[in-house]
């Protein structure tokens, strides 16, 4: 066994605001005088939503957001994370900036001396709400998008429920950000089935999808996806909670694996899932039998389909190489009829 920490990755798949600590959540509700949230007690994408409802409005400054950036970023260090591509919707923050271009200026600032402190390499992820955002909307994110992408805003991201609202209106959203080298990084596949991922993909030309595991219901397009080299970002546990899939046995990454589609593996949000990024692979290895061999693949896909530095791909590539060119560990083997030794737990779950 392998130690997993050590695996250089890529997380190309985290919700800033919902990756924060569950103590720094508490601490801006102490500040703002108001209850801790509840981050759990939902089965399906709507009661998420309301939960998330009650978290956003406790930033009140952009303190709270370089606090924020800060702990990601040392978080992601801690994890053996090279490479961090968070997302992030400003237009939620009205209270504390004055504009999003206020708010792009805040946390790419600290993002860039955080990452420099910690050695992980962030690159951002400019989303807009396929829920909230009018595709004239989705225009103006795109162009606040390209006005950062010197200071690294990297991909143009989709997000919010898939029912109901399909990826087909937002094409020319995504083509101004891919004319200026942007990644094309939406949602599709996940709430929604294979009909989103081809909207995905022939509408807005997708570089990678978020979640993206509905594919594997139409044989066609897992090959499709893997004939073009796509990666889907997949969030196992995330997908158990949501109700995408019906339990971790169940899930399709392995079979995606297989079938050759490339596959990072991310936490989403993990405030209110559990898992780090980390602890999603530890999973991954655990209750869904990945070997070494899929991991450091799932890694290899994490550190090329992002935006890394060539310095950054080259060297995570190698030391994912050198991973798991190293011997595994044996396993310890149970004392014997004595032993109070317990099996592996299930999934963290919020």
């Amino acid at each position: 066994m392998r130690e997993l920490r050590t695996l250089p990755k890529g997380h190309l798949h985290l919700h800033f605001e919902l990756g924060m600590r569950p103590s720094t959540l508490a601490d801006l509700a102490t500040a703002a005088g108001l209850p801790t949230p509840r981050t759990s007690g939902f089965a399906e994408f709507g009661g998420f939503s309301e939960v998330i409802g009650g978290i956003l409005p406790l930033f009140r400054s952009p303190a709270d957001f370089e606090r924020l950036v800060d702990e990601m970023v040392s978080d992601a260090a801690a994890e053996g994370i090279v490479y961090l591509e968070p997302s992030f919707w400003p237009y939620a923050h009205a209270e504390a900036f004055r504009s999003a271009d206020e708010a792009w200026e805040t946390v790419l600032a600290r993002s860039e001396q955080a990452g420099a402190r910690h050695g992980v390499t962030v690159r951002w992820m400019a989303a807009v709400d396929r829920v909230f955002d009018s595709p004239e909307r989705a225009v103006e994110v795109a162009r606040t998008a390209v006005r950062y992408a010197d200071r690294g805003v990297v991909a143009l991201g989709l997000h919010n429920d898939e029912f109901g609202w399909p990826p087909e209106p937002f094409e020319a959203a995504f083509r101004l950000a891919a004319d200026a080298g942007l990644l094309s990084t939406p949602h599709a596949g996940e709430l929604d089935g294979p009909a989103s991922v081809r909207g995905a993909i022939t509408t807005l030309a997708a570089h990678r999808l978020q979640h993206g595991i509905r594919a594997i219901e139409d044989p066609a397009l897992v090959d499709e996806l893997r004939e073009r080299g796509i990666c889907l970002d997949v969030c196992p546990t995330s997908n158990l909670l949501l109700s995408v899939v019906p339990s971790l046995a169940e899930h399709p990454l392995p079979a995606l694996l297989r079938a050759g589609v490339r596959c990072s593996i991310n936490a989403d949000d993990p405030l209110l899932f559990g898992p780090s990024c980390l602890e999603e692979y530890e999973l991954c290895r655990r209750e869904l039998g990945l070997t070494d061999d899929e991991l450091a693949e799932c890694a290899r896909s994490s550190v090329r389909s992002g935006a890394a530095p060539a310095a950054v791909r080259d060297a995570a590539l190698a030391g994912i190489d050198a991973w798991l060119a190293a011997p595994a560990e044996v396993p310890a083997q149970a004392a014997g009829p004595e032993s109070t030794s317990t099996p592996a737990s299930g999934p963290a779950v919020a």
